[in-house]
């Protein structure tokens, strides 16, 4: 399965969009909401959206192309609870998600993101704080996030952001083994295709489901400082160690 990269740090993917808000996207805007970000061809989120009628699902992916056979799809079988959204997330999700109705958004997944392995394409990175601190401002207490992938290199700076934050605590059955616990199993009831070709091969998923706490989201420049600081102890300000 060959992953097909478009570098969102480009002036085309850095013009934000308005995106419509959830009555112009669902036939009944009041049900929970569930938003996976990344969601490439949508088959996941199309299957997903016919077992779970009683939420609405939106897709929202970089790559157009996607988003317009994800779209296709939807509109053939009818289904009013899906809708899939071309954006960059990092430039166009932040606002939207400020103006959901409180309690609305009830499950976030980010789903083996795009591997930018090299340190100067970091920023490339689907989650980047901002975007975190804009998921955990529209979660109410109790709701979900969550994230995998087959790439540790991917999965952990994934994780340094969520858990620096201080918004969100792990949550689900874990299996110990190396230094970080990971779920054993996928707590959504349908895998992607990128889980099932992985799987498939042998080889290990690293997952892991968080619930959002009740504490406020932090200023994004003192998350950036906490990221920083991990990343170089020795640096640590004062206010931080």
């Amino acid at each position: 399965m060959v992953r097909q990269h478009v570098n969102p740090l480009s002036r085309f993917f850095q013009q934000p969009l308005q995106l419509p808000p959830p009555p112009n996207l669902f036939a009944n805007a009041a049900l929970p909401l569930h938003l996976d970000i990344g969601c490439a061809r949508g088959r996941f989120l199309l299957a997903l959206a016919e077992q779970q009628p009683q939420r609405n699902h939106l897709g929202v992916e970089i790559r157009r192309a996607l988003v317009s056979a994800a779209e296709a799809d939807r509109q053939q079988r009818q289904l009013t609870n899906l809708h899939y959204l071309f954006c960059n997330a990092n430039v166009s999700l932040e606002g939207w998600l400020a103006e959901l109705p409180s309690g609305l958004l009830e499950l976030v997944s980010i789903q083996f993101p795009d591997p930018w392995f090299k340190k100067k394409h970091h920023k490339r990175r689907v989650l980047q704080p901002a975007l975190l601190l804009a998921i955990a401002a529209a979660l109410a207490p109790g709701k979900q996030l969550f994230v995998q992938s087959d790439v540790l290199a991917v999965i952990e700076p994934m994780l340094a952001v969520i858990e620096a934050s201080g918004c969100f605590e792990p949550s689900g059955a874990v299996q110990a083994g190396d230094d970080a616990a990971w779920l054993s199993q996928n707590p959504l009831p349908l895998p992607t295709e990128r889980e099932t070709y992985v799987l498939e091969q042998g080889l290990p998923v690293y997952r892991r489901l968080y619930r959002r706490n009740g504490n406020p989201p932090p200023a994004l420049q003192s998350l950036e400082e906490r990221l920083q600081a991990t990343d170089n102890p020795a640096n640590t300000p004062p206010s931080l160690a």
